[in-house]
């Protein structure tokens, strides 16, 4: 590879789009790389690995605070990996926690799916369900988000 390169050959080597590296810049989750005489972007490896770690932990579900948090750490490799796992610990309670809600979700869709089947929307368990959340059998319905 180059000793520097374009963003566009960034977002190439790396699978983010333009819009998105320049969004990691805007909010300082990428180092503003350096510029050419024109006034061109010019990155460095350590660009494409940083997006590359930012990328690999979208995909995990991590918010931007939590990277801007571990990639504080990662700039730090003699210190102890402790708030590395909480991040990690506090993101697996929330997934464990989305998968629960999730289940639940999948239940009561399962049950009106199958409850319905009356042909006619006057007689229809689903719509009559969601017209009457007490009909409901598994209760409050927290966002999934």
């Amino acid at each position: 590879m180059a000793k520097s390169f374009t963003i566009g050959r960034l977002a190439k080597e790396s699978g983010c789009k333009v819009p998105t590296i320049r969004y990691y810049e805007q909010v300082g989750l990428m180092p503003l790389p350096d510029r050419s005489e024109g006034n061109q972007r010019l990155y460095e490896r350590r660009h494409l690995e940083r997006l590359r770690f930012i990328r690999h932990s979208r995909e995990l579900g991590f918010t931007l605070d939590d990277i801007r948090d571990l990639l504080l750490l990662s700039e730090h490799p003699e210190q102890p990996c402790e708030t590395a796992d909480d991040i990690a610990r506090r993101h697996l309670e929330s997934v464990r926690d989305r998968i629960r809600r999730l289940q639940l979700l999948e239940g009561e869709l399962a049950r009106m799916v199958g409850q319905c089947g009356q042909h006619k929307v006057a007689n229809c368990r689903v719509i009559e369900i969601l017209s009457d959340h007490g009909k409901c059998q598994s209760g409050d319905h927290p966002p999934i988000a």
